[in-house]
């Protein structure tokens, strides 16, 4: 039986216009606070003060819910817990670089079941809930559309986007993907959330990525899934919990896949 989610949608997105008020005031501010954390990524008072405003409103709202987030843990431990990333892309972020947003999602029993991804210096947003489709802004204010996956089912029509050349070196997987990247039309690595809702409105067909966090993928689960697509990590398993991520437009996924495992295994 379905499950209406549209008053945890409604809350997510609140929440996503609390956290952009918070983000936006501070980007490109000359005097932004920034810090190493003790995995050597950057964190900038505007992480913190989105997830802080983000909790609190959870506080409130839903007392009894879990939460995962970014900068500050875990908190709870029941059935329903809110997954937050409050700024994908701080790099960019402490740049200057508009491309970056909070991810906001609900996950049951493990499942994200809501989405909101938020990118208030593009003036874009994109959101969905479990069989409830997956929807889009192109300005703030304007009237929300649905936005589907393509329709491309061969790689030599496909563009991909890789996110990053370190992460798959890293990984053990550059030969794989140069190797996949030989096979498609076109490849580029957009990176952080533009990738995954660019493919959601079906402008690319293929995006991967390796050592992310659930809060750097629960939100764009759904919004993937409901657009059209499939989501899981680089070997298969469904879900944002497994340190890695491919999303496709779905008609590859499964060519995807075998294109990758073929390359380990060769």
């Amino acid at each position: 039986m379905a499950v209406d989610h549209s008053e945890d949608l409604s809350l997510a997105l609140e929440l996503a216009d609390l956290a952009d008020a918070v983000s936006l005031a501070r980007f490109r501010a000359v005097d932004l606070e920034v810090q190493t954390k003790p995995d050597r990524t950057p964190v900038t008072e505007a992480d913190l003060a989105v997830e802080r405003t983000i909790r609190e409103r959870l506080a409130t709202a839903r007392p009894t819910d879990g939460i995962l987030g970014e900068e500050f843990g875990t908190e709870g431990d029941t059935a329903r817990q809110w997954i937050i990333d409050p700024i994908d892309g701080t790099s960019n972020f402490l740049r200057g670089v508009p491309v970056w947003g909070t991810l906001i999602a609900l996950a049951v029993e493990g499942d994200p079941v809501v989405g909101v991804a938020s990118s208030p210096a593009m003036g874009r947003r994109w959101w969905a809930a479990r069989d409830a489709g997956a929807w889009t802004t192109d300005e703030p204010g304007a009237q929300p559309r649905r936005i589907g996956v393509s329709g491309v089912d061969a790689l030599a029509d496909a563009s991909l986007s890789f996110q990053s050349i370190a992460q798959w070196r890293d990984a053990g997987y550059l030969e794989r993907l140069l190797a996949l990247a030989e096979r498609v039309w076109r490849d580029r690595a957009y990176g952080d959330l533009w990738s995954y809702t660019l493919l959601a409105e079906g402008l690319i067909d293929i995006t991967g990525e390796f050592d992310v966090k659930p809060y750097d993928l629960a939100a764009l689960v759904p919004i993937v899934e409901e657009a059209g697509g499939r989501f899981t990590s680089i070997e298969g398993r469904p879900g944002p919990w497994h340190g890695s991520a491919l999303a496709t437009n779905g008609r590859l996924h499964e060519t995807v896949l075998a294109a990758l495992r073929a390359e380990q295994e060769g």
